[in-house]
């Protein structure tokens, strides 16, 4: 084995990140990439959206980054195995390492429910997912997306401008209820009626049957041609568990430059549970942005440099041809402050104990970057 050899297991942001950040950072020796995926790596946010709807190609990731950083991809070869110093793939293909980073990222949960694991409902996470539900939302005239998070309003307003009529079944009073509070949960709910999605709100789905029917608590039958899951995601950490990683909260453990509990293997992404310093404590995110975040600590700290994952996790998404901005520890808040603004937009602060823990904006772009810095420093939310 040569005196450095990388392997990158994952080919989202994060295990992109990590791979080109390795080489920026002045690693040497060989990078190999290996995911499950068919596709080379990709832009994913829109696969909800322009993707989803036609208006755009699928989008490289980094489309130069494996020739110019001279970085091996291996694809649709799944690993199934992690020993010591060495990763086993599902083709019987052997990679040594001295450092390993996983970025094996997340995958969809499907409830615990009669008929949600028929093959014809389908989820959305991969560009294969996409591409499969473009298809058939070609052949249907509505749909019905059970989950009112960002990747539901963002593939419901899509499905929607195809054509389609569009249902979301949205278990809280108004969507994102808990996780942003009920007044950004009023406008996410007008964004929605505006694009001429429905929403069942307050309403619970108890089954699916032939993956067409749909039944709730409060609707006994709903009928569409196309079912989408959109309940939350679960990540992938079955490798790191046989490895016998320490894992916590159902997510890799790290510390701030992503160093797992095994020597010479990181995680980074969806997949971790990482210490942040400027938080005082370990945070899960599912962010596309902070997986390239990351990723750079990752392999940076795979190089030998100094890196340490320090940020506010924040995040985008674009519902229709709206842009919300989010930055938030994530963990929680116990007093929301909306600030509408005279032109459409608005921001609303959100405080624990009488600090700033998250910001969520609508064309307020100055609240956002002044609120990840008063996050940081734990200051009050300002006034106004």
């Amino acid at each position: 084995m040569d005196a450095q050899n990388l392997v990158v297991i994952g080919s989202g942001p994060a295990g992109v990140s990590a791979a080109r950040a390795y080489r920026e950072a002045g690693g040497a020796g060989p990078v190999h990439l290996l995911t499950a995926d068919p596709d080379p790596p990709y832009e994913r946010p829109p696969l909800s959206k322009e993707f989803l709807r036609g208006e755009d190609d699928l989008s490289p990731l980094d489309e130069d980054f494996a020739r110019e950083h001279d970085i091996t991809v291996a694809l649709g070869d799944p690993v199934t195995a992690l020993g010591e110093r060495e990763v086993r793939t599902a083709a019987g293909a052997v990679h040594p390492f001295t450092t390993c980073v996983l970025a094996t990222g997340a995958e969809p949960v499907r409830p615990d429910l009669p008929g949600a694991d028929h093959p014809d409902v389908r989820t959305l996470r991969s560009a294969a997912d996409s591409r499969q539900l473009r298809e058939v939302a070609a052949g249907v005239r509505s749909a019905i997306v059970v989950g009112a998070g960002f990747i539901g309003c963002e593939a419901a307003v899509s499905l929607s401008r195809l054509g389609l009529q569009v249902t979301i079944v949205c278990p809280d009073d108004v969507p994102q209820e808990k996780r942003l509070g009920p007044e950004a949960g009023a406008f996410l709910l007008g964004w929605l009626k505006s694009e001429g999605v429905s929403v069942l709100r307050g309403t619970k789905l108890t089954s699916i049957e032939g993956g067409y029917r749909v039944r709730t608590d409060l609707v006994p039958v709903l009928d569409a041609g196309l079912v989408v899951l959109a309940t939350g995601v679960r990540p992938r950490v079955e490798l790191a568990e046989a490895a016998g990683l320490a894992v916590e909260n159902g997510r890799i453990r790290t510390d701030e430059h992503l160093r797992t509990s095994a020597p010479g293997v990181l995680a980074a992404g969806d997949v971790a549970f990482a210490h942040n310093p400027a938080a005082g404590r370990a945070l899960a995110v599912e962010h596309w942005g902070e997986g390239l975040a990351m990723g750079e600590v990752a392999g940076r700290t795979a190089a030998g440099a100094d890196a340490a994952w320090d940020a506010v996790p924040g995040f985008w998404s674009v519902i229709g041809d709206r842009v919300l901005k989010y930055a938030a520890w994530g963990d929680g808040f116990d007093h929301a402050r909306p600030l509408p603004r005279d032109d459409g937009g608005f921001t609303v602060w959100y405080e624990r104990g009488g600090r700033a823990v998250g910001v969520l904006t609508h064309e307020a772009d100055e609240d956002y970057e002044r609120g990840q810095e008063l996050i940081r420093r734990g200051d009050p939310a300002p006034e106004s």
